[in-house]
Parts: C-alpha cells; sequence; structure tokens
C-alpha cells in the first residue's frame, strides 16, 4: 500500500472511563435495619453515579496537500439504488470513534458496517454488490483523514490515494453523503474550507452556538440551544474565504462544525472536536450527524421518553430520618394530601410544551386499599383519606398491578402468586382504577432470577444475580394464565439489560412474556424531604461514603440537579424505559414541593432548554408494545436482509427474513403506522417473512 506521509505530531485516540457504582440491592450506610413491620421490605436499587467520562482527549495531525479527485473509478459508474446501510471507517479496533458512531447507530436501531482501514482495504467490490447496487447509502468516518504514526516519526494515513479515490468515486456515483465525527484544519486528504484558528481544550469547557445552517440540520433542537462541549480537543477554525462551506456550530467567532461541497460535487459535515459516546454532545448532535449524512431515509428512528413509575401506592415503606434512624414498623404510608399535592404538581408540569399530557405510573399494592373509603378529595367522613383521594383522582394517574401484598415472588407456589397478581386487579378494579391486565411489576422485581440465596439474610443484603434462567417458573406461569404479556425488569441487573437499544428480553422459561427493565434513581425508597435524602445520597456518594464520587457532601439542590442530569443522558440518548420512585418519594414535604416532582421538573427543564421536540410519555402497555416491536426490529436488521432504496423514483423494497416490524424514518407505506415527530416521518412497518414490502422515500434536502 502506498502511503501518504504527513508531518510528525503526536497523535492518540482516548478511552472512556467508566465511572458507575455496581448496581444492587444495598443497605444505607449507617443505617440499622429493623425487623418486622406491616409490608415487605425493599432492598435498595441503586442507579448511575454518573455518565462514564472521557480519558483526556489529544489532538490529530495538521496536514496539508489534498489528493485530487477523479469524477469516479472505472467500477463505480453512477447508479441509483443504495442499501439502506450506513458505512463506519475507522483506523483499527481501538479508534475513539468507533464506539461513538456505534452508540448512535445502536440507538437509532440503524444497521451498519464498519471498515477498518489499517487492516482492510477498500475496493470497489467492498461498495457495490454483483448486481450494481451501492452498499452504502452514507459514510461515516471516525476522522476525516485516518492518520496513525508509522514508527518513524511521521504519519500516514491508513487509505492510499487508490482508496480515497475509490470512497469519493462511489461517494459521488451513487450520490452518497460522508461525515466526519472530527476533523482538524489543513488540506489532505481533501479541502473541508477549514482553516486554523485556535486549537486546545480537553479540561476546558466550551459552549458552542447553531448558526442558521446548524438550526436547519439540527432541527430538533432549539435554535437558541447551547452545546456544551467537555473533556474535548478542539479545532476552533475558520473558514477560507471563497470556499464552498458553511458553518453549522461556532464557539464565539469560530467554527466547530461544517457543511461542505467537495470540487466534484460530494457533500460532506464535519465536527472539529473529540466526542465519545457518553457525553451530552453526541447525544445532541449524533443522531442529526446520521440524518443528514443518510439525507433522512433510514432504518430505525430517534425519539425522546420520559415516563417515572412510582411504586407501592397504598403500601408503606421504610422512612429514614434526618438523625440517621430508620423507621420500618409502620414506615411512612401517602396521605390524601400528598396524591392531591402530586396531581396539582404534575398539572404544572404539562404546563411545558415538552411535556405537555405527562401522567405517573402508579403500582399499587391492594392490601392498603379501604373499599370503604368513598370517592372523594377530602379528608373529613372517609375512614382512610389516601384510598378516598385516589378514587376521586384516579383518571389523573395511570396504575399499574404491583401485587395485594408485595411479597418476594421468588419461590412462591403458583397459587400463592396468582392470587397476588389475579386479586389485585379485582382490588383495583373494585375502586375504579383503570389496570391493564397484561403488565407485571413484581416486588422489587423479584421472581425474575435477581436473590440472596440465603433466605434468612435480611432484605436489605445484595442479593445475586442468577440470571432470568432461574426465575420462579410458577410465578410466571401464574403470570402468564392471568393475562401478563410484559414484566418489568430492571437495568441494574446485568441479566436483565436487553442486547440492543430499546429492546426487552423474551423470558427464557416463558418466551410469551417480555421483559422490559426500568432505570433505577438514586432517590431513596426510604427519603420523603429533603435532608433525609441528601444524608442518604451522601452516605454513598460522598467523600466519606460508602462509594466515594463526589469530592464534597451535596446539597440537596446540587443532589437534585446532578441526579437530573444522569436521568437527562437516559432521555437524550432515546431511552424509553422508565425511571423508578416509590410511594414516600411523593410526600408532601412542604406546600407543593415532594422529592419526585423536584427531580423531574429539573429533568423537564433541561431538556427544554435544548430540544424542541417533545417528550413523548406512552402508558406502560403503549410503552411495552414500543419495546416489543424495536426488539422486532432488531431482529429483522441483524439478518442483513438490507431494504434498498432506488432514488430515481424514491421506492424503498424489501424482502423481510422475520415477522414482526420494522421501523423505518423518512419513508411511508401503505401498511404502515406514521408518527410525526419534529420534522422526521417515522413509520413503523408490518412485515412478514418473505413477503415483499414497499415503501415511499420522503428524503430530507
Amino acid at each position: 500500500m502506498v502511503s501518504n506521509t504527513v508531518g510528525s505530531k503526536r497523535l492518540g485516540s482516548f478511552l472512556a472511563t467508566l465511572v458507575v457504582v455496581a448496581a444492587g440491592l444495598l443497605p444505607a450506610a449507617g443505617v440499622a435495619a429493623a425487623e418486622g413491620g406491616r409490608h415487605h421490605r425493599h432492598g435498595l436499587v441503586l442507579g448511575e453515579v454518573a455518565r462514564p467520562k472521557p480519558a483526556r482527549p489529544t489532538p490529530t495531525v495538521e496536514r496539508d496537500g489534498p489528493i485530487a479527485p477523479v469524477a469516479h473509478a472505472p467500477a463505480l459508474l453512477p447508479a441509483d439504488k443504495v442499501a439502506l446501510r450506513p458505512l463506519v471507517i475507522g483506523l483499527d479496533a481501538a479508534d475513539f470513534g468507533l464506539p461513538t458512531w456505534k452508540a448512535v447507530l445502536d440507538r437509532t436501531g440503524s444497521p451498519y458496517d464498519v471498515l477498518l482501514a489499517k487492516s482492510e482495504p477498500l475496493t470497489p467490490a467492498r461498495l457495490v454488490n454483483a448486481d450494481g447496487t451501492g452498499r452504502y447509502s452514507a459514510i461515516l468516518l471516525t476522522d476525516n483523514a485516518l492518520l496513525h504514526p508509522n514508527g518513524s516519526g511521521d504519519y500516514v494515513s491508513a487509505f492510499d490515494t487508490t482508496e480515497w479515490r475509490t470512497l469519493w468515486g462511489y461517494e459521488a456515483a451513487f450520490r452518497v453523503r460522508q461525515a466526519s465525527l472530527f476533523t482538524s484544519w489543513g488540506t489532505f486528504p481533501e479541502d473541508y474550507c477549514l482553516r486554523p484558528g485556535v486549537e486546545g481544550g480537553s479540561t476546558e469547557k466550551f459552549s458552542a452556538k447553531l448558526t442558521d445552517a446548524g438550526g436547519k440540520l439540527f432541527d430538533y433542537l432549539k435554535p437558541t440551544a447551547t452545546v456544551p462541549i467537555t473533556d474535548s480537543y478542539v479545532y476552533r477554525s475558520v473558514l477560507a474565504p471563497g470556499c464552498a462551506a458553511e458553518p453549522l456550530l461556532k464557539i464565539g467567532d469560530y467554527v466547530v462544525g461544517v457543511t461542505s461541497t467537495s470540487t466534484d460535487g460530494r457533500e460532506r459535515a464535519a465536527l472539529t472536536f473529540t466526542s465519545d459516546q457518553y457525553l451530552a454532545q453526541t447525544d445532541l448532535l449524533g443522531y442529526g450527524l446520521l440524518r443528514w449524512a443518510t439525507r433522512g431515509v433510514l432504518l430505525g428512528e430517534s425519539r425522546h421518553w420520559i415516563n417515572v413509575d412510582v411504586d407501592d401506592l397504598f403500601n408503606f415503606t421504610d422512612h429514614l430520618y434526618p438523625d440517621g434512624h430508620l423507621e420500618t414498623d409502620p414506615g411512612y404510608r401517602m396521605t390524601g394530601a400528598d396524591i392531591a399535592s402530586s396531581e396539582a404538581q404534575q398539572r404544572a408540569l404539562r404546563s411545558s410544551p415538552m411535556a405537555a399530557g405527562f401522567t405517573l405510573n402508579l403500582p399499587y399494592n391492594g392490601s392498603g386499599v379501604d373499599d370503604e373509603a368513598p370517592s372523594q378529595c377530602e379528608d373529613a367522613d372517609t375512614p382512610d383519606p389516601l384510598t378516598s383521594y385516589s378514587r376521586c383522582l384516579s383518571r389523573s394517574f395511570r396504575w399499574l398491578n404491583h401485587t395485594v401484598n408485595h411479597p418476594e415472588l421468588n419461590f412462591t407456589d403458583y397459587d400463592t402468586a396468582r392470587d397476588e397478581i389475579e386479586d389485585n386487579l379485582d382490588i383495583g378494579r373494585d375502586i375504579g382504577l383503570t389496570v391493564p391486565t397484561d403488565v407485571l411489576k413484581t416486588p422489587a422485581y423479584s421472581g425474575l432470577g435477581v436473590y440472596n440465596p440465603n433466605p434468612d439474610a435480611p432484605d436489605t443484603d445484595p442479593p445475586t444475580d442468577f440470571g432470568l434462567a432461574k426465575s420462579n417458573k410458577s410465578m410466571l406461569d401464574a403470570a402468564y394464565d392471568v393475562g401478563v404479556r410484559y414484566l418489568h425488569g430492571n437495568m441494574s441487573f446485568p441479566s436483565h439489560v436487553p442486547s440492543c437499544f430499546n429492546c426487552g428480553i423474551k423470558h427464557p422459561l416463558r418466551p410469551e412474556l417480555l421483559v422490559v427493565p426500568d432505570w433505577p434513581t438514586n432517590i431513596g425508597y426510604h427519603t420523603t424531604a429533603p435532608a433525609e435524602q441528601t444524608l442518604f445520597y451522601n452516605s454513598f456518594y460522598g467523600p466519606k461514603g460508602k462509594f466515594p464520587f463526589h469530592d464534597h457532601d451535596l446539597s440537596y439542590t446540587e443532589m437534585v440537579d446532578y441526579e437530573a442530569e444522569v436521568a437527562l443522558h437516559h432521555v437524550m440518548s432515546g431511552s424509553a424505559y422508565a425511571h423508578t420512585l416509590h410511594q414516600g418519594n411523593l410526600r408532601q414535604y412542604a406546600s407543593g414541593r415532594n422529592l419526585t416532582f423536584d427531580w423531574l421538573k429539573v429533568v423537564v427543564a433541561k431538556y427544554s432548554e435544548r430540544y424542541q421536540v417533545p417528550l413523548r410519555n406512552p402508558d406502560w402497555p403503549a410503552l411495552a408494545r414500543y419495546v416489543q416491536a424495536r426488539t422486532q426490529h432488531h431482529a429483522e436488521i441483524t439478518a442483513k436482509r438490507d431494504p434498498v432504496w432506488n432514488k430515481s423514483d424514491n421506492t424503498i423494497t424489501f424482502t423481510p427474513a422475520t415477522t414482526g416490524s420494522l421501523f423505518l424514518t423518512g419513508a411511508t407505506a401503505p401498511s404502515g403506522e406514521t408518527d410525526r415527530y419534529g420534522t422526521d416521518r417515522i413509520t413503523r412497518v408490518p412485515i412478514k417473512a418473505g413477503a415483499r414490502v414497499v415503501a415511499t422515500a420522503v428524503p430530507r434536502r
């Protein structure tokens, strides 16, 4: 291979350093665990402490000397048909950009191939099928020049001149766009119109603004949104005068994102700073780059979701007091005033256009219901104000089956499990609650293979994840016979984490049941007010905590802001899974205030500062069906029968290998269900193995 040698400067890649707490059921530090009580105890399920941070990034290499393109390579004649599959091109398996692009594509649900340029040659046959169909609808580079040290103090491109020309010939012939994740100024191997400005960063924090062109490309963001650029090496560039380029992002007067047109008419987009898959800038910009590169026609979809479960309504939960003692008998149980205040705070949250229609999910335990309590929103003349207010406000919330008594279901027999599940439905419906039959949230996610092998261990002892194959088959059979089809899992347990983004897991012992995981939070199940929550939180994550992370004990405001950022990452990534809290977190500790909405309002406010596409908030059956459809979508794209887009007539045709669903963005289909999300057309197409599908592409400019 003939290499292009450039001037010497150290080139490195950076790795993401994972900073997470091992999640599990753990006792609060320094808090005694009392026995007994009127209810079954909860373990403590920890959420993420923080999104992982990258190691210090390093610059790429300054280089000059463009490779002259050719109109097209001999074997790459102009053609109209391309498969809906991007090609990611990186240096090698250690390339920093690979996990970043992979995260963007995996979250979207797009199939893709990876070419490692240092070890795999690029030939026309790699880009075009034997029938003349282009194999790729977009080219995604980890960096624009693919440079690496040659061992002699110089840097060489992993592609030689022929390979670059082959790539560009393909892009020109098939009208395929190219996006570069990290680009410096200079003209090698081709000119993006970027010229030297100021370089540096790593520990600095920058704020980038969208230009008018950037606002159009990233039109799901607010035009006024600020894009934080952190833990990055940044080339703050200027544009060459008279060059065919348009800035997308700016830091002050400097350009950090650009689209440009090559001398042979190819369209390219580039960012001029490093990113990794855990940084907010990737959440904000990654999908927009992919959508631009594919002209908005792609397999998969991207939407933003917010769902919140508040477990154990009508039950008691342990109560941690500010002095550190834990009350377990009876613990804390919500009042009628608590649920009335929660309903008012929910209405107030809905005033945000981004959260219009938001509704809490309330998994309930029917043993705490007083069926003699009348439906009324007042405390007088009722044996149980909580039941009365709940009946009165029943249509303001979404109710979920959480069993009658909240027992652990790890080893219960069939009849016990069935009574717990079936009777709870009857109790809820008898007082006027609308409860779906097909969704079950087992107490503390029990019965699903995660439990303490010592039956005499306290409930707060850490459990062992034995895997879903060690689930309670009797409980699964009982749930199925009652009509359950979806079970809540937990993202803290490795065996509950699906193999694909926004997917579920078909239960290995009852494949008719789909496990749909939740996100845990670090708002303690046993905390009801700020002083209690900060005591708990700092006992874990303060400098003297069980898992030291922060450099000081956080105030309540700091803690809420930090934990909202963790949840915001889930939301911005496109995760559809619900976040879990507990009934004590709805205690009205001050007028119009509770822990749940203190946290939730900050999550929504942070989202609203950046996005202009609304947060989806489906009920649980609809959420579970979406997750089921995503699971089916992933099974189909894994089969590698790519739909083919004919750009001459904008038809998309394919013959699926599986039966289920497939998501298409930028397309419609006669049999599909289309959702307009911002400016995206997202269509879920029902598919049947072997039955040809024809859809219509609606490309973006």
